[in-house]
């Protein structure tokens, strides 16, 4: 592994049109100006973060007029909208040996975005969400990225990134350098298998399995779902090691003698096919057709699952939780 720090990382003040000002955007937006970088934001004509981003002394301006000139360009869009605004908005009015710097590597990853050869295509990917990101910063701190380079045509990519980084704070936590290849598979499988796909399906699966034994489904919220956050902390705050020292030995002995049970061999194979969509590409086609064709299938799922019994039962249950109202602001561990 190689990690860089602030001590090894050189400067720079070279003008970055950021593409878009959402959770990421703006932090990235807000720290790289603070750091001495000539910022300009490209938004779409009517967009609705442009009153967010003139809120912060930003004048935004239409996509093109913000990539003409840029030395870096920032396309911190959604995936699904990159290919069409790169295709007809960024790539004709990049300068040569401009830098395109992604926050994910979705699209160079999978081929939906081609990049001219002559320019520096790079990507820093900030292990927070944006929130974090500029809350840290405004302390003094940072939160860790990954730094990878696609296309090298100027020679001095990582040297770039690596700047780029070090103006929205990652230096100061520390850069991991990876590739496209693996932070996009990674980040895919994770999202998939453990983070959303498998800890939302391990909830329900709890929760159905209490409630069709006949045991109140407001205990079953609060045994399966509600206290899965005071677990997620301390592994967030120390690994399994702070897990063990604040659960009981009860709850211990019985994560250590039936929770290899539950995550069995049958359950690491479909993780391994899981991935094996990922690499294969099949899981990125199916997303994009699934985008293209009107998204009736995703929108059915996602039906589906919000209307699952733990989410009524939960909605009156965390109307009596008066702390919630305390802190709505984006969670900390949220997935990119």
């Amino acid at each position: 592994m190689t990690m860089h720090h602030q001590n090894d990382v050189p400067q720079s003040t070279a003008r970055v049109a950021v593409i878009g000002y959402g959770s990421q955007g703006r932090a990235h937006a807000l720290n790289l100006r603070d750091s001495g970088f000539d910022v300009v934001i490209g938004l779409r004509a009517g967009g609705a973060s442009t009153e967010s981003a003139r809120r912060d002394g930003f004048e935004p301006v239409p996509i093109v007029d913000a990539v003409r000139g840029a030395e870096v360009v920032a396309v911190l869009i959604p995936d699904t909208t990159q290919p069409k605004v790169f295709r007809d908005q960024i790539a004709p009015n990049l300068d040569e040996g401009a830098m395109l710097m992604f926050a994910h590597g979705f699209n160079v990853h999978f081929g939906t975005i081609e990049v001219p050869n002559g320019i520096d295509v790079t990507l820093v990917a900030p292990k927070a969400p944006g929130a974090l990101v500029r809350r840290q910063f405004e302390q003094g701190r940072g939160v860790p990225c990954l730094v990878a380079v696609a296309n090298d045509a100027t020679r001095r990519a990582m040297s770039r990134a690596l700047a780029y980084a070090h103006g929205i704070g990652g230096t100061r936590a520390g850069v991991i350098e990876t590739t496209f290849a693996e932070e996009t598979e990674t980040d895919l499988f994770g999202e998939q298998a453990v983070l959303c796909g498998g800890a939302t399906e391990l909830v329900l699966a709890g929760f159905e399995t209490l409630t069709d034994a006949g045991y109140q489904p407001e205990v079953a919220y609060f045994e399966c779902l509600h206290e899965l956050k005071l677990i997620v902390d301390l592994l967030y705050e120390g690994g399994l090691a702070r897990m063990h020292e604040f659960v009981s030995d009860t709850a211990k002995f019985g994560d250590l003698s039936r929770g290899p049970r539950i995550i069995d061999g049958r359950v690491r194979e479909a993780m391994r096919d899981v991935l094996a969509e990922i690499r294969s590409g099949q899981f990125a086609r199916e997303w994009v057709e699934e985008d293209r064709s009107g998204r009736a299938g995703y929108a059915k799922m996602l039906a589906e699952d919000l209307d699952h019994p733990i989410e009524s039962v939960g909605a009156a249950l965390r109307a009596k939780m008066s702390w919630l109202g305390e802190s709505r602001a984006e969670p900390a561990g949220a997935p990119s």
